[in-house]
């Protein structure tokens, strides 16, 4: 039977005793206890020794007992401050006062007469203070009944606590004593050799540690891309293959850019408190505004009525943290005002929604464009139908949607598998109320999709919390995708 060096040592060391303690055994190895349990537990595993576990009850000193283990109970050290008669009043001026008063009347310690305090003289100490001192001076190694005296008491006065003490007894089998009659051989054993050691022949009559070919070594896990990382960069490199190029932009928006550029009225609900992270900062408006407050006020140039009423550029100076990523589309746009285009973002967006299994207040948002002459409704379909396929999609509808910047407007959604038919987004044609003022005359096609809930369905998770913890396991079991990012 091949034993580590640490196996016979404690075999050995039972031979003498047959039973003891593990803590006795670790001081008579010179280990710590929690290694020569371990060391134990690989013996009993080899049915060479019994390991039977005993857990006790101690009672500990929590940070206020200690405090006063050292200085006295609160009635103690005002006691012996009490040398002469003293009013209430002027006693109550000490800073343990509060604590000690009650106490001092409830053990009998002091007299009280017209508000005139008299203490006791020699006042023996009481059990509960010989308890403290008891526990302190033994540091918790003795075993209190916790019922019984001043122990009670220190524990109600939260002056003291139970805690559980696991402690080993260890005892040798007889299969332990044969392999100890038999002789081991206990001395230090090598389990690197050096070159003068090959060289020299001396390994040869070295105590060398001794290995299985069979046994598993431990498994080692090498750093690896977050597996909703791995699904955001395939979606990436899909777009890519496909033409597009990827756009940018900051996580703080001002409200024009976020709502009034995509036609979305200043009194919309979308804008309230309770759907929208509002930050005290503001950010100037771009040139040529003031297209904008036509198009809201009046319709503009489009033939549209507009919204009407007022248009206040201090509302649109206010800034956000970005609600959707429609607003990096649109600033694209205003720099990019030429067909032909194709281009889409990744962006983290923020809205104030209540967390639960497929909600969170941050989320990843894909944002797409295309612009071009003579596109139709007809091939953003298309689009999202080889889009989805290529992504792991193969049942695609749409069904009718509204949004503020699009007309018309649909809202796609994927078969999947015990869930049923579910919402990814939504997508249409720009309005022409958004796309106007920048000078663009052509249609653009564009949809914000939700790719955290992309991610969550192709990993086949019911929390969308998941995406966002630190759950080492979780990662570790993913399947990896190995992603070649081509642009």
């Amino acid at each position: 039977m091949d034993l580590t060096i640490n196996e016979k040592r404690v075999l050995v060391a039972l031979a003498e005793v047959k039973s003891v303690d593990a803590a006795v055994l670790a001081e008579k190895l010179n280990a710590s206890v929690e290694a020569v349990a371990q060391w134990a537990h690989l013996c009993a595993d080899r049915g060479l020794v019994n390991l039977e576990m005993k857990v006790s009850e101690i009672v500990v000193l929590t940070e206020e007992g200690r405090k006063y283990a050292d200085e006295g109970l609160p009635e103690r050290q005002i006691l012996v401050s009490i040398d002469r008669p003293t009013s209430i009043a002027e006693l109550a001026k000490h800073p343990l006062s509060k604590i000690a008063i009650g106490w001092l009347k409830k053990k009998d310690w002091i007299t009280i007469d017209k508000g005139i305090v008299t203490a006791k003289l020699d006042v023996p100490e009481r059990a509960d203070e010989l308890v403290l001192r008891r526990i302190r001076e033994n540091m918790g190694k003795d075993i209190l009944q916790t019922t019984s005296g001043g122990c009670g008491e220190l524990i109600k006065r939260g002056l003291a606590e139970i805690s559980k003490m696991v402690s080993w007894n260890v005892s040798i089998t007889p299969e332990g004593e044969s392999a100890t009659a038999a002789g081991l051989d206990i001395r230090e054993e090598v389990g690197t050799l050096s070159r003068e050691q090959i060289l020299s022949g001396k390994w040869k009559s070295l105590p060398l540690r001794r290995y299985s070919v069979n046994k598993l070594p431990k498994k080692i896990y090498g750093g690896r891309v977050h597996p909703n990382q791995q699904i955001l960069d395939e979606i990436r490199s899909l777009l890519f293959g496909m033409g597009f190029t990827e756009f940018h932009g900051s996580i703080v928006q001002n409200a024009f850019w976020n709502f009034d550029a995509l036609y979305q009225p200043q009194d919309h609900p979308a804008r309230e408190m309770q759907d929208t992270f509002h930050l005290g900062e503001e950010m100037e408006l771009p040139a040529g505004w003031e297209k904008i407050r036509e198009i809201h006020t009046t319709g503009g140039c489009t033939g549209s009525t507009g919204w009407g009423g007022e248009w206040s550029p201090n509302i649109a100076r206010k800034c956000v943290l970005r609600t959707h990523s429609t607003p990096l589309s649109i600033q694209y746009l205003a720099q990019n005002p030429k067909p032909p285009a194709k281009a889409f973002s990744i962006s983290r967006v923020y809205r104030r929604e209540t967390i639960d299994p497929t909600h969170l207040p941050e989320f990843e948002q894909l944002e797409g464009i295309v612009m071009d002459r003579d596109l139709t409704f007809g091939h953003l379909l298309g689009f999202f139908k080889e889009f989805f396929s290529r992504i792991g999609f193969e049942s695609v509808r749409f069904r009718p949607g509204y949004f503020p910047y699009t007309e018309p407007s649909v809202e796609p959604e994927v078969w999947v598998d015990g869930l049923g038919w579910v919402e990814l987004g939504g997508a249409g044609l720009f309005r022409k109320e958004v796309t106007t003022p920048w000078g663009i005359d052509c249609p653009v096609l564009a949809w914000g999709l939700g790719v955290s809930r992309v991610s969550m369905l192709r990993m086949g998770l019911t929390d969308l919390r998941q995406l966002y913890r630190s759950d080492t396991d979780w990662i570790r079991a993913s399947p990896v995708r190995r992603v070649q990012l081509c642009r």
